[in-house]
């Protein structure tokens, strides 16, 4: 809750442009401006998190899209903690990317390689529309930053925060990437664990053949 506080992640846009759909994550108004409830936020960056970890601990793949220019850094070291699962867009998102994505790639890229993630989540939501209805189409599941002015249900796991602060950014972008390294440390775990038993089962059969 502190962290969340000074980072500013209460502050929502002016009262006039309050959503009725996010009327239950505001708190009130001061000075003309909505105060989002981190109460509820912290569960449901909780919900979050827990997601981002088992999605990459079952081997799927995270992309973080942050398309403003000072989000581009957070989007980019978010995906370098979560290795090779994790992918960034910190540039304009191109429509079709994932709904044509045989003439974006190729088809032997598309064949080969997993070029439709398997969790999205998206640091700015209103300007990456086109992307978010992509990820409807494909049924990607999408975890967004939304702020008073946005209608929750834009994206699937909604975490309501201010969507115009870096540092709000930030401190979500690391706590869901560092959830997504963990999910990491479990799949080598799980595969520690597999490899363990087979090598029990290996002994058993061959001391049942002797």
């Amino acid at each position: 809750m502190s962290a969340l506080l000074a980072s500013g992640a209460h502050m929502g846009h002016s009262t006039s442009l309050l959503n009725p759909n996010f009327i239950p994550y505001a708190y009130g108004s001061r000075a003309g401006i909505t105060i989002i409830d981190l109460e509820h936020t912290i569960p449901l960056l909780r919900r979050a998190a827990a997601l981002v970890r088992d999605v990459v601990a079952r081997d799927g793949t995270i992309l973080f899209v942050g398309t403003r220019g000072d989000l581009r850094p957070v989007v980019r070291k978010a995906a370098e903690r979560v290795g090779g699962q994790g992918y960034h867009v910190g540039e304009k998102w191109l429509p079709g990317t994932l709904t044509n994505r045989v003439q974006f790639f190729g088809p032997d890229v598309t064949r080969a390689e997993r070029v439709v993630p398997d969790l999205v989540i998206f640091l700015n939501p209103i300007p990456n529309m086109h992307a978010i209805r992509e990820c409807a189409i494909e049924h990607v599941p999408t975890i967004g930053i939304v702020d008073s002015n946005v209608d929750p249900r834009v994206v699937m796991y909604p975490i309501p925060a201010n969507d115009e602060g870096t540092r709000t950014a930030e401190l979500i972008a690391g706590v869901l990437s560092v959830a997504g390294r963990e999910g990491l440390a479990l799949k080598e775990e799980q595969a520690q664990n597999r490899a363990r038993s087979r090598e029990r089962m290996a002994r058993r059969r061959s001391l049942h053949g002797s």
